[in-house]
């Protein structure tokens, strides 16, 4: 999932609330990794990267109290823009692309 922010004022209060949330992410079953990212040209821009098993572990992690609690409502404030994004193609740093199937079928 990548959740993008635009935080103009009080960073410290978002990055500290951001941690929180990746700490309650990091905690659900499925979860395979996390990020917080900052843009380098504009550092107003933020981004939230989670990685996940599968789209129902991401759904059945925002049933988890302290998701609820500490993850939602930062995810609340987010761009509104498409944020679950599946993988189709990657490739190893030397290594051959390799491809996946789409889920969405």
């Amino acid at each position: 999932m990548l959740n993008r922010f635009v935080i103009a004022a009080n960073e410290e209060a978002f990055v500290e609330r951001a941690h929180a949330a990746l700490a309650a992410l990091a905690a659900r079953p499925g979860y395979l990794r996390g990020e917080l990212t900052r843009s380098l040209d504009e550092p107003e821009h933020w981004c939230l990267l989670t990685e996940w098993e599968s789209v129902g572990a991401y759904r059945r992690a925002l049933g988890g109290f302290d998701v609820k609690m500490t993850a939602t409502p930062l995810l609340a404030e987010s761009l509104m823009e498409p944020c679950a994004f599946e993988t189709l193609a990657e490739a190893e740093p030397g290594g051959e692309v390799q491809t996946r199937a789409s889920d969405r079928a």
